[in-house]
């Protein structure tokens, strides 16, 4: 009776290895495909008014993909980024950036997004000479 119940756990233990191994690779495609739908990303943001300043990627146990941009406020009135809003899909990595700076109140120069890729992606909005933490 030992034997079978010693089996048992052993097969529910390798079968939870298997799992977990199909999630992390899983999480892990899941991740790259973000990755490139953000870096695809960014000539577009370009395109529209920003200079990217930093782009860092950091390989580890939670990859990141980090981005800063600038531009000016006087580049993005709120009739222009609800144009810009319009013409891209709710939920697009570009819609989430000019939404987050369509949140700012305060409108000083420079205008600094920072964007942080990881398993959930962060996007922060700054004005001023303020560095990005």
């Amino acid at each position: 009776m030992f034997d079978k119940f010693f089996q048992t756990i052993s097969t529910a233990g390798e079968t939870i290895k298997e799992q977990a191994a199909f999630l992390s690779e899983s999480a892990k495609e899941k991740w790259l495909q973000l990755i490139e739908s953000w870096i695809s990303t960014i000539p577009k943001l370009e395109a529209y008014g920003f200079k990217t300043r930093y782009f860092g990627i950091s390989m580890s146990l939670n990859p990141t993909l980090e981005i800063e941009l600038e531009s000016t406020h006087q580049t993005f009135p709120m009739g222009r980024i609800d144009a810009i809003l319009a013409e891209n899909a709710a939920g697009s990595p570009v819609s989430l950036v000019f939404t987050a700076v369509k949140t700012r109140i305060e409108r000083a120069n420079p205008l600094r997004v920072k964007i942080s890729i990881r398993l959930s992606p962060e996007i922060k909005v700054s004005f001023g000479t303020a560095s990005l933490a």
